[in-house]
This record gives C-alpha cells, sequence and structure tokens, in this order.
C-alpha cells in the first residue's frame, strides 16, 4: 500500500478543507495551519491571486519545510469591472464577514441586468524542489437574492452555468465537480499524482 504523503494546505476555513480533502482522497494527509502550530498572519499583499496564493504557501514552507498549497480564490463580477476579486474575502471591509460582503454585492449590483460573474482560484504549491501554480475558473451569474444554506462566501448568490441553483444549493460532491476551487484542486491531485505515483 501506497504511503500517505503529508501536505499542508495554508487555511484553517474548515469548509476549504473538507473540500480539498475530499477531491484529493486519502492518499494525501491534508493539514491545516491550526494542525501544523501555526497560527501567525500570514501576509497578503498583492493585488493578482497568483502572487497572494504563492506568497501564502512560500510564507508557510519556510516555517516548516513540510510541501504546502495555498489557495487563494477571487469572485470577479464583469459589471463592477472585476471587482470584487482579489478582495473577495474582505469587499465589505477588514472585520467583515460573508453575509456583509454578500450584502455590498447585492446592494451595487441593484438594477443592474448583466449579472455575469466567474470564481476564479489559483493553487499555488511550494516544495523543496519547486513552486507551480494551478488555476480553475467557474463561469455564472449573481443572483439578487440568496438561496440555499450549504457552501460559504458568495455561494448562495452565484449560479453555475447549465446551473438552475445556486453553489449553496447544490450538494457538496456536485459542486466539486464543477466549482473553481475543484477544477484547480483536480489539475493539482494529477499534478501530485504524477509526481508521487
Amino acid at each position: 500500500m501506497n504511503k500517505q504523503i503529508s501536505i499542508i494546505f495554508a487555511t484553517n476555513n474548515v469548509h476549504k478543507l473538507e473540500e480539498v480533502r475530499q477531491i484529493l482522497g486519502p492518499r494525501f494527509r491534508v493539514i491545516s495551519l491550526s494542525e501544523a502550530g501555526i497560527s501567525s498572519d500570514i501576509p497578503e499583499d498583492f493585488e493578482t491571486l497568483e502572487e497572494n496564493a504563492l506568497q501564502k504557501a512560500q510564507f508557510i514552507y519556510d516555517r516548516t519545510g513540510i510541501p504546502v498549497f495555498a489557495d487563494d480564490t477571487g469572485l470577479e463580477v464583469d459589471a463592477l469591472g472585476g471587482k470584487p476579486g482579489v478582495y473577495s474575502a474582505r469587499y465589505a471591509g477588514e472585520d467583515a464577514n460573508p453575509v456583509n460582503n454578500v450584502n455590498k454585492l447585492l446592494s451595487e449590483l441593484t438594477g443592474v441586468k448583466n449579472r455575469k460573474a466567474r470564481f476564479r482560484c489559483v493553487i499555488a504549491w511550494v516544495s523543496s524542489e519547486e513552486k507551480r501554480c494551478f488555476e480553475g475558473i467557474v463561469n455564472g451569474e449573481i443572483t439578487h437574492s440568496r438561496s440555499g444554506s450549504g457552501g460559504f462566501g458568495y455561494d448562495p448568490v452565484f449560479v453555475p452555468d447549465g446551473s438552475d441553483k445556486t453553489f449553496a444549493e447544490l450538494p457538496a460532491e456536485t459542486k466539486n465537480e464543477i466549482s473553481h476551487r475543484g477544477r484547480a484542486v483536480r489539475l493539482f491531485s494529477e499534478y501530485l499524482t504524477k509526481l508521487q505515483p
């Protein structure tokens, strides 16, 4: 039997951890920041998802020496010129929570007909050998009000193309199949499998 490979996921977000553990499966032991004993604030100083993800992964790798992956995800809304983008998690301010962020988004789109948007996720991988990025995108549109109790973040107001349900209404397995993070993690997983078959 293949040995389980330990890697750190630079997050303490329980929802993200569950999603990623489901997709990567039992071959990988995915360790959260708290499980790795890291409580320091991780810098995110850049203007792009790629740079932020790499900065987070490098920061943790430098402190642990264990291979790390980090993600940065943004919701990009056409009518808002690509906002909230890299500021998605703090769109309504530094101390914002998902409810505040969604409220601000819906308020800014009041009366706007073009609701097209995309979720973009970039995963950065840092190990002793290399640094790499993997990207997943899902297109869709923003609803006029919240719907569904699953998921997190902007999921209750995002309907992916080809569906009539928000991410928050879809079963976790279905969401993982089509979500931006699901797509990025699968590319990452394929890469890891080739790296350590």
